[in-house]
Order: C-alpha cells, then structure tokens, then sequence
C-alpha cells in the first residue's frame, strides 16, 4: 500500500511540475514584453511621424527665450503646435493674439499678467502639469521670474495664421515698428 500511495503521491507531484512548467513555457511565448525585451522596428513615417529631440529647429536666443516648432507653422494656415521655453528673468512684453491658443505647462513655472502695464510683480505662477488658454484679442504677457531653477517650457497649440500686436498702456495695439 505504501508503495502504491507514493507512486501516486510521485505521479502527482510530476503531474504538478511538469504542467508549470509547459504554463510556465505558454506564459514565457505569450507574455507582455518588457522594457528589457529589444524594441520592435521605427514606425513607418507614412503613418506615425516623428521627429527626434535633435531634429526640432529652434529660434530665439538661449538663455532668454526660445520657440521650437513641433508641427505646423504658426504663420501659416492651420494647425500647429510649438514649445517655448522662458530662461529666468525674461518675459514679454503686453500683447495679444488674433487666435485663440491652448498651453501646457511641460515644466518650470510660468508667470502671466493680464495687465495693460509690464511690471513684473503683477505676474501669477501658472505651473508644470497647468493648462491655459490664450483668449483671442486679450492683453496678457509672460515669462520666467528672476530666480527660478529652471526655464518654464511649454507647449502651444493653436491655428494660423496668428498674429501678435504688442499694446501700449492703455491696451491700444502699437503701430508696428517701422522697417530698417
């Protein structure tokens, strides 16, 4: 009898491992990949796209300001989408847009003033993970202030054409500079 229940008990305990181990198989071919598993082949670009960090043009000058176009142009019909970065201690001056425009704070804080008079200590920190919206014809400038780590990056999405009238301090949209 012994012998009959540990060649029962052996049978089992065979039984058991060998089906983990065909799971354990079925589950190794089936699996999610992982960040450890080599990545698949670039997507076609007829269907997704992309541009690399490198490949972004970007105008303006470091340490002050600068706009990178992501897609579309802002000058053109359409839409688009660019990221701006504000250095610290650089801001705008008071302006408006002919079109509406949606912002994310990617990173850093922003500071916005919806005030016809450029003077810094009216501006509000809008920070990373905010968005806003740049209400067509509404005065508003921005920036960096003076002592943040870091530049304040974000991304604007909108349709272009757009326009930008800089305003003088009682709102009243500046005759356009003239040409040199």
């Amino acid at each position: 009898m012994r012998f009959i229940t540990r060649t029962i008990v052996s049978a089992a305990v065979v039984a058991v491992v060998a089906s983990a181990g065909v799971a354990g198989v079925a589950h190794a071919q089936s699996g999610r990949p992982t960040v450890n598993d080599p990545a698949g082949p670039p997507p076609d670009p007829t269907h997704i796209p992309t541009v690399l960090p490198k490949d972004i043009t970007w105008t303006g000058q470091e340490g002050r300001q600068q706009m990178g176009i992501l897609f579309g142009d802002p000058n053109k019909p359409g839409l688009y989408g660019v990221v701006y970065k504000w250095y610290p201690g650089n801001f705008s001056q008071p302006h408006f847009h002919d079109q509406e425009r949606y912002a994310y704070v990617i990173s850093g804080t922003w500071w916005v003033s919806t005030s016809n008079v450029y003077d810094e200590k009216t501006t509000y920190p809008v920070r990373a993970g905010t968005v806003a919206i740049d209400t067509a014809n509404t005065v508003h400038w921005d920036g960096a202030r003076v002592g943040e780590k870091e530049p304040a990056v974000l991304v604007l999405v909108g349709m272009g054409p757009v326009k930008t009238v800089q305003v003088d301090e009682n709102g009243k949209p500046k005759a356009p500079a003239a040409a040199r």
